[in-house]
């Protein structure tokens, strides 16, 4: 936890002599000459001026020892200083007061009656400025708490922005080996058995990844590239299976520059193509479509393959990695839902709220 110094440091105390300090001054100064006035003979305007000097006095001191020493012993409190301080001002600044008010001759011990109103001067001064005191550190203390709790409210902010960050790269660097494994897979069993289009498939596999590596790390994308990703890993797909992958993209042209977390509509397709249209015999179609509904972003992707065989294991890697990281960029504002398609097939969607990029 920050200490009152340590937080003082940090925020810098008060100006010494700012307007509202000297305000307080200037009032307090006038209610205790009204305070004094009863009890001399002098003018107004005098007792005045030396309630002001001694007010004066005192807020120095205050003000002074609120900034110096910069530190001091865990066992020592600062008000207790700054109290200190105030009670050895209200005297010298008494007699200062007497100093400027008398010509530079206070003379008071030959001046009948002077002495008694010095004392009088310092003890009522030193006893209304430490009540002054008290008010202002109960509302110091009570500014300090506000800062220190703005202050950590914003350091716990930075924090939590930071993990969600680090969550955020650590659930992409989950992503990129698992789809980078199950498409080099593809390739290997084309080259097993010695498919004449294995080498077509390298050849589109390495155009799509010069195109596909450099996004992997981009926190944020927007949804025209995304579907260039899309499009890119469903023809290299196509080469692979052509008789039994056909696709269909649609898509509001409004939408292209929205933000998107990045592989969130490839883990979709290549979740379809893997769990749906790679283990049915006969293949299947996948329809990707995206939308806007009530200033929200609604793409789907649906399959009619054999549709997702739910297990003990849940969504899958892929799926239970774009729920989690879809809930890191938007909360709970981002849902994933996923629904038979009757016959056979499954319908996956995830919703999110629509925001463009930045300029």
């Amino acid at each position: 936890m920050l200490t009152h110094d340590a937080l003082a440091q940090r925020i810098g105390p008060p100006a010494l002599l700012g307007w509202p300090r000297v305000r307080v001054a200037l009032l307090a100064s006038f209610v205790f000459a009204l305070f004094l006035r009863p009890n001399f003979v002098l003018p107004f305007y005098v007792v005045l001026s030396r309630a002001m000097v001694v007010g004066f006095a005192a807020l120095l001191a205050f003000g002074l020892f609120e900034r110096w020493p910069a530190r001091l012993p865990r066992w020592f409190a600062r008000w207790v200083l700054q109290v200190l301080a105030i009670v050895l001002a209200v005297p010298l600044g008494a007699y200062l007061a007497y100093w400027l008010t008398t010509g530079g001759h206070p003379q008071l011990g030959a001046v009948s009656g002077r002495l008694q109103g010095y004392v009088e001067l310092t003890f009522s001064g030193i006893l209304f400025a430490s009540w002054i005191v008290v008010g202002a550190l109960v509302r110091q203390r009570d500014a300090f708490a506000r800062e220190q709790e703005t202050a950590f409210a914003l350091e716990r902010s930075e924090l939590e922005r930071r993990a969600l960050d680090a969550r955020f790269r650590l659930l992409q660097a989950q992503v990129e080996p698992h789809f980078l494994f199950n498409t080099l897979a593809n390739v290997q069993a084309l080259v097993e058995v010695g498919a004449p289009q294995a080498a077509k498939v390298l050849k589109s596999l390495i155009a799509y990844l010069r195109a596909a590596v450099p996004r992997l790390h981009e926190t944020v994308t927007t949804l025209d590239q995304e579907l260039e990703l899309v499009r890119a890993y469903l023809e290299l797909m196509h080469i692979r299976m052509p008789d039994r992958l056909m696709f269909e993209i649609r898509v509001d042209a409004t939408l292209l520059k929205l933000q998107c977390p990045p592989m969130t509509v490839l883990t979709l397709v290549e979740n379809a193509v893997r769990h749906g249209i790679d283990p049915s015999e006969t293949g299947g179609i996948i329809v990707i479509e995206l939308r806007l509904e009530s200033s929200r972003c609604l793409a789907s992707v649906t399959n009619t393959g054999v549709g997702l065989k739910m297990t003990g294991r849940g969504l899958g890697t892929g799926l239970a990695s774009l729920r989690e990281r879809l809930q890191l960029a938007f909360g709970a504002e981002a849902q994933l839902v996923l629904s038979e398609v009757v016959p056979h097939g499954l319908r996956a969607e995830v919703s999110f709220p629509a925001r463009k990029t930045q300029p």
